[in-house]
């Protein structure tokens, strides 16, 4: 199975305007993604899918490859789903392009998912939330997941799931809520056929696009691993990531520069 990884990358984020060009490490955010993604064993190509220049420049400076998307895309599916119609591949990789800390085995290991599950269409990932720091299983931004006994997704929500009512028989309290990553990996002929159906009605309630999958009667395999990549999605986000990045692989130099670019 041939898998090519996909990241998406707009500049006009909301919250953090710019964020895959911050480069307080002395690389940009988008660097340290491509890179990640480069090492995963499974992975032959990594492309950056953006509607913005600068983020084109910015990635073949570094080595990587860049393809110009349209700018009217409502969702990074769909701007995966356009480089993806241009490529001779059997599986696809979405990756957000704002992960810095990803690990290259979380990809490997949703990739051999998605090989080893031929009644799924889609896999994707998820954490316990007892193993992610400072996670909240009531935050609506947290996606939640909850799988039947074969490792397959049978609800998404942004409220908590599962419910634990009081009273409920001996063993229930095993049953913990899992945090969902939002990386993907799709067999090819199946996203572009996702692409094109319109958004569904849970979809549109949860505000969340794997709903479609589901909703469409599609297997989704979820694979539980040990440890979640922490998203970058604010400015505070960043700098909680240039400090863990400076103390464990920048080094002192790094640091030096850094600050004497900033006293300037």
């Amino acid at each position: 199975m041939t898998a090519v990884a996909v990241i998406p990358a707009r500049y006009a984020s909301t919250r953090f305007p710019g964020k895959p060009l911050a480069d307080q490490t002395g690389r940009s955010l988008i660097e340290h993604v491509w890179r990640r993604v480069e090492q995963a064993e499974t992975v032959s190509r990594v492309i950056v899918a953006t509607d913005d220049d600068r983020i084109a420049q910015a990635v073949r400076g570094f080595g990587g490859e860049a393809v110009m998307t349209a700018a009217d895309h409502p969702s990074g599916t769909d701007r995966v789903a356009e480089v993806a119609a241009t490529l001779d591949c059997d599986t696809i990789v979405n990756v957000q392009g704002d992960e810095p800390e990803l690990e290259p085995a979380a990809i490997d290991r949703l990739v051999g998912l998605l090989d080893g599950a031929r009644d799924c269409s889609v896999a994707t990932l998820a954490c316990p939330f007892a193993n992610v720091p400072h996670s909240d299983p009531e935050d609506p931004a947290a996606v939640k997941v909850v799988l039947d006994r074969r490792g397959r997704a049978l609800y998404f929500s942004r409220s908590l799931i599962p419910h634990h009512r009081a009273g409920a028989p001996a063993g229930a309290d095993l049953v913990q809520p899992l945090l969902h990553l939002g990386i993907y990996a799709y067999r090819r002929n199946f996203l572009m056929e996702l692409a094109s159906w319109p958004p569904t009605p849970l979809e549109r309630v949860e505000c969340l696009e794997q709903l479609r999958v589901l909703e469409n009667s599609q297997g989704m395999r979820v694979g539980v691993v040990e440890r979640a990549a922490v998203g970058i999605d604010t400015p505070e986000d960043y700098a909680a990531f240039v400090a863990r990045h400076l103390a464990t692989e920048g080094g002192a130099d790094n640091t030096q520069r850094i600050e004497g670019e900033h006293a300037r």
